[in-house]
């Protein structure tokens, strides 16, 4: 263990005396910039000053003529009220309940250890289960691929084991349409698995 320690010391004194070089070198360049007559300076100075002025009154000009034609990238028809476009909710889109169901069985703490996790995973899940309409739910439930209807088989029988107000109705509709999709299998899957939810 000696060796590596003496091996960064050296490293650290190597660094140091870089660093001293680099500042040794700037130095002596800055002490002879200073030492230089002052003829040469005030001709460089003149020199790049010159340049920058140049520099600036393009950048003047070519900004004077980009503001001239901004008016010109403006679409004045947009803000006309007959040309206004509602969004179209297409088949294509579903509606932002299925989606919080999706992204909720999708981030479920099946493998957490900690129940106070688990139980406000469980309230989110309710709380999107029993907003969602009778209507809704057999969208939503063909929506979800055999994974998540297994989770949502899971979060189902736990909304059992704890009820609430009007939530047994509702479980019993969210069952009977994923039991429709899933069939018995997804039971048998929920009963036997060991990871709970």
């Amino acid at each position: 263990m000696i060796i590596p320690v003496l091996s960064y010391k050296y490293y650290q004194r190597s660094l140091q005396y870089k660093k001293n070089i680099k500042i040794q070198r700037f130095q002596l360049e800055y002490k002879s910039y200073n030492k230089m007559d002052v003829s040469r300076r005030k001709f460089r100075q003149e020199q790049y000053s010159s340049i920058n002025y140049h520099h600036s009154e393009y950048e003047r000009r070519g900004s004077f003529v980009a503001a001239c034609s901004a008016f010109r990238k403006i679409d004045v028809d947009q803000y006309n009220e007959d040309n206004y476009k509602e969004d179209e909710c297409g088949e294509s889109q579903s509606p932002p309940s299925i989606e919080a169901l999706k992204t909720v069985l999708r981030n479920a703490p099946i493998s957490s250890r900690n129940q106070m996790v688990k139980d406000a995973a469980l309230n989110v899940v309710m709380q999107v289960l029993l907003s969602m309409k009778s209507s809704q739910i057999e969208e939503a439930v063909n929506a979800l691929d055999r994974d998540h209807l297994d989770i949502l088989m899971k979060y189902i029988y736990r909304g059992f084991e704890t009820p609430s107000e009007g939530s047994s109705g509702q479980l019993l509709a969210w069952h009977e349409k994923v039991h429709a999709v899933a069939g018995v299998g997804c039971i048998v899957r929920v009963l036997t698995d060991k990871k709970r939810v």
